[in-house]
């Protein structure tokens, strides 16, 4: 058993292993296994690893089950980090804010350290509660696909080389091993959608609906999504064009495509937007269209959709950055950087990046000549020193700055665009 496991994680870095390498670890089996598993294989491969338990700060036992791992670490010679999650707001899913909050850190963490992927201790086991949680929400093939064994995120590398192994396999493992780990006790509260799920797929089990069988019809999904998704960047190329980050798609030319098809543009274009990982649900998308059809204009997900010319543009609603503020050395909306004048800029501590606005777009009088509608160069971000417009050089009026869009074309029209 150990050797078709040190198989399976061998299976995701040869023949081109890293030089260094993060592991998330909760201090659960999953995790205690993949740790180990990963000392072996580093050992014989000369990689550095740095390993990050995420304290959520939820639970008594949080603390506790921490400075378990750090000795583990310890005893590896592995170093170790604490990341503690603060400032929850108490709005929305705990779990799915949770779920954010971890990526945030450990990314946060990899960067500091040094590393460039983060290995992750999904199983097979995790795909089965998944795939059940998201049929229960009646998801279509994108949110059936198995989670990957491979994405980027939030500038990280993300590796999951457990997701063929079963949690029962990796708890033998840890046990032939002596190797301790924790149990949460919140895997058996009721409470929580995925422990529902887990008893559920025990049941399931027995009628021949295991985890081996919906983590292969997840795969068969996954194959689906990518076909999909190759016929939708063909596409895009066609009826879309992009300026000053805003999205404009040939009305006519969408018009003529399967349901599903439309709904995977758009939801692409509004992620490109908006920068948000997942994209809005197939009713959220539907309203939208039925939205344009009443009218020109419609709002989803912090963008505006709005009809004009025989195009569809896409592009940042005002009031998702209308308070957004941030130093001229910062990006902007997390999409534009800036640029000063000259390296020998002198001192911009006082100055700020905001949204143009109506008061901005008022210094732009040639803004129409921009070819985007008046509601994508109201959010368009500027240069501001207090109330005073500094330079606006997306809008024409640029006073010798220059803006970059992080996130351009070759990340919309990219092979593998959806997560």
């Amino acid at each position: 058993m150990t050797a078709d496991l040190a198989r399976l994680v061998a299976g995701q870095f040869l023949p081109d292993p890293p030089s260094s390498l993060g592991i998330a670890v909760s201090g659960g089996s999953d995790s205690m296994a993949l740790l180990h598993l990963l000392v072996e294989f580093a050992k014989v491969h000369g990689i550095t690893l740095h390993a990050a338990t995420v304290d959520h700060g939820l639970r008594p036992e949080a603390g506790a089950e921490a400075a378990m791992v750090a000795r583990t670490c310890r005893g590896l010679g592995i170093g170790h980090h604490v990341l503690e999650w603060q400032g929850r707001d108490h709005k929305g899913n705990l779990q799915d804010e949770a779920r954010k909050a971890r990526y945030g850190l450990l990314a946060q963490w990899a960067n500091d350290v040094g590393v460039k992927a983060v290995a992750l201790g999904h199983t097979a086991d995790d795909v089965a509660e998944t795939f059940l949680m998201r049929v229960s929400r009646r998801a279509g093939v994108d949110g059936l696909a198995a989670m990957p064994a491979k994405f980027e995120r939030d500038g990280i590398s993300w590796v999951r080389p457990l997701l063929r192994a079963h949690r029962s396999d990796l708890q033998t493992y840890l046990r032939a091993e002596n190797i301790n780990w924790v149990d949460d006790p919140s895997n058996d509260d009721d409470r929580f959608e995925r422990v529902r799920m887990r008893k559920a797929l025990a049941i399931l089990s027995g009628l021949g609906v295991d985890a081996d069988a919906i983590s292969d019809v997840a795969l068969n999904l996954t194959d689906a999504k990518d076909a999909l998704n190759h016929q939708m960047v063909h596409l895009a190329r066609d009826i879309i064009t992009l300026r000053l980050g805003t999205v404009a798609i040939d009305e006519a030319g969408l018009a003529d495509q399967p349901d599903e098809m439309r709904r995977r543009l758009i939801v692409h274009a509004l992620k490109w937007v908006n920068g948000a990982y997942y994209g809005p649900r197939s009713t959220a998308v539907a309203e939208v269209f039925a939205a344009l059809a009443q009218g020109s204009a419609a709002t989803l997900a912090g963008c505006e959709l709005r009809r004009k010319a025989g195009k569809i543009f896409i592009f940042r609603e005002l009031n998702a950055v209308s308070g957004l503020e941030t130093p001229v050395c910062d990006r902007w909306d997390d999409r534009w950087r800036f640029i000063p004048p000259t390296k020998d800029n002198g001192d911009v501590r006082d100055l700020t990046l905001r949204a143009l606005g109506p008061v901005g777009l008022k210094y732009c009088k040639d803004w129409r000549d921009l070819g985007i509608p008046r509601g994508a160069a109201l959010s368009l971000p500027a240069v501001w020193q207090g109330t005073q417009l500094i330079a606006a050089p997306l809008a024409g009026w640029p006073q010798n700055w220059q803006a970059v869009l992080e996130r351009g074309e070759n990340t919309f029209f990219a092979a593998h665009i959806t997560h």
